[in-house]
């Protein structure tokens, strides 16, 4: 699943940085399900924050319905991202429950 995401997004926009961690072992029961992306492009110059995520929704849209239970986003400008020294936040703590769960 890292693979498939990292795949996706590196083919539908054009990065100067991408990194996908699978952080499902701090988190899930033994699925490939949290994960974190860090994704710095000249795509998201001019745009919110808010739109920048819904591209990568977009883009990701089959592995969230499907597969992903929590998506942890980081999408910079370059010098946002050189600002921040490339140091992003941890990403949040699961609060459990899934809409896998029966």
């Amino acid at each position: 699943m890292q693979q498939q995401i990292h795949s996706k997004l590196a083919d539908a926009i054009v990065c100067k940085h991408l990194n996908v961690v699978n952080e499902s072992h701090m988190h899930s029961r033994g699925e490939e399900s949290h994960f974190k992306v860090v994704i710095v492009s000249e795509t998201f110059l001019g745009k919110r924050l808010l739109p920048r995520h819904r591209l990568i929704n977009e883009v990701l849209k089959d592995e969230l319905a499907n597969h992903i239970h929590a998506l942890s986003i980081h999408a910079y400008t370059p010098d946002e991202y050189s600002e921040k020294n490339g140091q992003t936040p941890d990403s949040p703590s699961c609060l459990g429950g899934s809409k896998f769960d029966n």
